[in-house]
């Protein structure tokens, strides 16, 4: 073992210690297991459709149709997690592909075997409805699923309407699947020369690595070679985002919505207000992302800041080194903040197995979070020694600790919460590590690293998605108004928005005007500025906490509690946050503003 704990190469699944590998037989017990509970759900689906014309009868046959949906989602959400998170263990073993694939095979099988639940529930009449729920405490447990249901009655269609379109969801995902093949498996992007000379070919993994370079000759080469290829298949890549496009103006017209933006707003119960809130703030700031720029140009000692330039870390020769057992301290100080109650399920997670540390041959990269209700959450990570490496672990252990209180404190219907909050507590973690470092490092050159650390992440997460976003609104808005999303049109949409984000500062390079055509989530339209809303939301509860405002941890404690329950604006309002205005986002741009204070004085002090 290399001296920061992980292995001088990539080790076989078996090699590693046990105790660093989670432990998915808390979920079944051995794959037979797996297989027992697949054919039991098949057959569940198979008999889901027994109270179909019946729903309404009665307050029993409601909680009954209920209660046998509940438990199908329940199921597949057991099988589906187990069978992926095997398969991205190490994904050089054949079975656990094929248990993912049949797993996810069940999903539209489930969602169109269930279709009729909510058209006939909406067909009961409301003064029926809430007598039932009232006089039935069983039924009182979903009182707020209910609620959300019939807020949605003027865009649910007919039952036969309903499956058609459930039926047709794998047509629907033909834009995004055509991209996937052409984006991952088909595009190449051809040879560079690395720092050291030789000839490289460059792929997706490598180009992150290469655009972060100390060599600007590599970043460049990289930067023009990998967009080259997009411009050279951009009339295909525009005609399948044209067709992604039309396709959410479609589904907004069949549910009668004024707009596409309006429709994918409506499961959040968000008013378009708020995503136009967070727009118009943002380009309130972008003086202050302007002089971060201009900081960064000098500090580079670039006389033009190119497009190429903007990922490449600002400090050099920073010796960060952190073993795994330095880093789970290092995070647990990080959030005492939080109170005894969240280091416990800390102490928890990390010995209970809950953790997938190092990487391995076959094992899927980067991190992530999934939780199995009635078990515990899961986090993968690739733990690599690095300084990155402890913000991953917060930022992961954010989303597992949201899932482990809402998991305890909320029943099955409400246990996931909406993607709208999913980076609030994850964000808040690493807030509050942040300033935990800043506080106890005095090495200027770390300190200075710390802080472009996470000035980066506003700079990425809240200015670059909102630019995202405001590129997305666009598209829609000119299909909506009859036009067709040819490759110049979208090119020129989208280098008009990078010239005003990025401002005088930066040289906007003609490659970046094809840069639309390779971002995976404007497949999942108008999902991006949650991002910058979370990350917003997140700085001003950690602000809150840290100043020892009175209430805030309880408050935030039971923000994490509330999972669904309640629709995510009112839950992030009780926990003191009102994104129903632009004042969060202004306040979380604000803590950019003073940590680019702090971080103009350390150059100034350290040039």
């Amino acid at each position: 073992m290399a001296q920061n704990g992980m292995p001088k190469r990539v080790p076989a699944r078996s090699e590693l210690p046990e105790e660093t590998k989670w432990r998915l037989e808390d979920i079944y017990p051995t794959d037979e297991a797996w297989e027992e509970e697949f054919q039991r759900l098949k057959e569940a689906i198979g008999q889901a459709g027994r109270f179909q014309g019946k729903v309404g009868e009665s307050a029993g046959t409601l909680l009954e149709t209920l209660k046998m949906q509940e438990e199908i989602w329940k199921m597949l959400d057991r099988v589906i997690q187990y069978a992926m998170m095997r398969r991205d263990e190490d994904s050089t073993v054949s079975k656990y592909q094929e248990m993912a694939q049949r797993s996810l095979a069940l999903y539209s099988q489930a969602g169109s075997a269930t279709a009729y639940v909510a058209p006939e529930i909406l067909a009961i009449p409301e003064e029926t409805l809430w007598k039932w729920v009232d006089e039935n405490p069983e039924l009182g447990v979903y009182r707020h699923y209910l609620d959300d249901l019939l807020r949605s009655k003027p865009h649910v269609l007919s039952p036969r309407e309903e499956q058609i379109l459930a039926e047709v969801g794998e047509i629907a995902r033909g834009p995004e699947n055509i991209f996937d093949m052409l984006n991952e498996a088909d595009m190449r992007f051809g040879v560079i020369r690395d720092e050291h000379g030789d000839e490289v070919e460059l792929t997706h993994g490598r180009y992150l690595q290469f655009i972060r370079s100390r060599d600007r000759r590599v970043r460049e080469e990289a930067f023009k070679a990998l967009h080259a290829q997009y411009r050279a298949h951009r009339n295909t890549l525009a005609a399948t985002y044209n067709a992604s496009v039309q396709r959410d103006a479609f589904y907004a017209r069949m549910r009668r919505y004024g707009s596409a933006l309006e429709s994918l707003l409506h499961p959040d119960n968000v008013p378009v207000g708020v995503y136009d809130n967070l727009i118009q703030a943002v380009r309130e700031s972008l003086p202050a992302l302007h002089r971060y720029l201009r900081l960064r140009k000098r500090v580079l000692g670039l006389d033009e800041l190119h497009m190429y330039d903007l990922y490449t870390p600002l400090v050099r020769d920073v010796d960060f080194d952190v073993p795994y057992e330095e880093a789970q301290r290092m995070v647990k100080t990080g959030l005492l903040p939080l109170g005894e109650e969240y280091q416990a399920a800390l102490d928890e997670c990390f010995s209970g197995r809950w953790i997938d540390v190092y990487e391995n041959e076959g094992k899927m990269s980067g991190a992530y979070q999934r939780s199995v209700y009635g078990v515990h959450p899961y986090v993968l990570l690739n733990y690599q020694g690095k300084i990155e490496d402890v913000f991953t672990i917060a930022h992961e252990l954010g989303h597992a600790m949201h899932s482990y209180f809402t998991e305890r404190a909320q029943p099955y219907i409400y246990s996931n919460y909406s993607i709208f909050v999913a980076e609030v507590a994850s964000t808040v973690n690493e807030a509050l590590l942040v300033n935990y470092l800043m506080d106890s490092e005095s090495d200027p050159k770390r300190r200075l690293y710390i802080l472009n650390n996470y000035l980066e992440e506003f700079r990425t997460t809240v200015f670059r998605q909102t630019l995202f976003a405001e590129f997305e609104k666009m598209a829609h808005q000119y299909v909506e108004e009859g036009g067709a999303l040819t490759a110049d049109r979208l090119c020129e949409m989208y280098r008009s928005l990078n010239l005003d984000y990025y401002g005088p500062e930066v040289t906007v390079d003609p490659e970046i005007d094809i840069e639309w055509a390779r971002i995976p989530h404007f497949y999942s339209a108008f999902y991006v500025y949650k991002y910058a809303t979370g990350f917003s939301a997140a700085n001003a509860l950690a602000d809150a906490i840290l100043s020892g405002q009175p209430g805030a941890v309880e408050r935030y404690l039971d923000f994490l509690r509330a999972g669904s329950s309640d629709y995510p604006l009112n839950v992030l309002a009780k926990a003191g946050v009102d994104m129903s205005t632009p004042a969060p986002v202004r306040q979380a741009l604000s803590v950019f503003e003073r940590l680019l204070d702090e971080m103009e004085i350390l150059v100034e002090q350290h040039a």
